[in-house]
């Protein structure tokens, strides 16, 4: 597995991220990879706009699939079939403060590898 990029967030996606994944914990599948992301993430007041952050959109690129314009959501506010990506998702977790260009692998529960490439943000 290659070296993970860096991740900015802000801190308030920060606080919420952290309380939320602690809370998931055991019962949301991608509840452990937002804590393990949100340990190494930066913290700044505000990230750049090339960087995706909660409520923002995204196309990217998921194990060889591409994505376009899914926006990234707190669980309540999930819904697949239009375009909303639960943060408590291994994808959604894997999604939160990459930037445009840089990708993320890691490997499931199964130890299966995955890949996700973040092509474009919208905020």
């Amino acid at each position: 597995m290659t070296k993970r990029p860096q991740i900015v967030v802000s801190q308030q996606d920060h606080e919420a991220l952290i309380d939320l994944a602690l809370r998931a914990l055991g019962r949301a599948p991608g509840a452990a990879l937002l804590l393990q992301e949100m340990k190494r993430a930066t913290v700044v007041s505000d990230p750049p706009q090339h960087v995706l952050a909660m409520n923002s959109k995204a196309t990217f690129d998921y194990d060889g699939r591409l994505y376009r314009d899914f926006q990234l959501v707190y669980p309540s506010c999930a819904d697949f079939t239009a375009g909303r990506i639960s943060v408590l998702t291994p994808v959604g977790a894997a999604l939160i403060g990459l930037a445009e260009g840089k990708t993320l692998s890691w490997k499931d529960d199964a130890r299966v590898e995955h890949s996700i490439t973040v092509r474009a943000v919208q905020h």
